[in-house]
């Protein structure tokens, strides 16, 4: 019955030309057909509320990016990209650095999916060559919690 309700979603979200809005539950699953419709909006994105399992984390300058597969280049995963303030936010409220507490815990963010590009770099300039990412910027703590520890 789960399936049905998210097939019908998928199926009259496809011949809408406005940006989707839906509710998506953790699984591979799951995070594949969001980045599906992200590849399909793009360069739109897709607003909704998400379950996630992260699996890794990492940070680039005082940004912080949890992933939904312990390889952030893996084609299935899914990243949550957070702003240096709600880091900062987030590691006075759990008391512990942000990016080992939510490794191996299930969040629900809000926001919008979106299809971004990743530049591969060389002598640290980008080349010719690029990847695909799917991102949920986080800018408030208020779109992030924890559902499951």
């Amino acid at each position: 019955m789960k399936y049905l309700a998210l097939l019908s979603v998928l199926t009259l979200s496809a011949c809408s030309s406005v940006p989707h809005k839906i509710e998506m539950s953790q699984s591979t699953a799951a995070n594949m057909n969001l980045i599906a419709l992200t590849e399909q909006s793009a360069p739109k994105g897709v607003a909704g509320t998400y379950q996630f399992h992260i699996k890794a984390a990492g940070a680039q300058g005082s940004w912080l990016y949890l992933n939904t597969e312990t390889d952030y280049r893996d084609r299935r995963s899914i990243t949550v990209s957070i702003q240096p303030n709600v880091v900062a936010e987030l590691q006075s409220k759990y008391g512990q650095p942000a990016d080992t507490f939510f490794i191996d815990k299930t969040i629900e963010v809000t926001g919008e999916a979106k299809r971004v590009t990743i530049d591969f770099m060389s002598r640290g300039r980008v080349t010719n060559k690029y990847y695909y990412q799917t991102h949920i910027a986080v800018s408030s703590i208020k779109q992030l919690r924890v559902i499951e520890s």
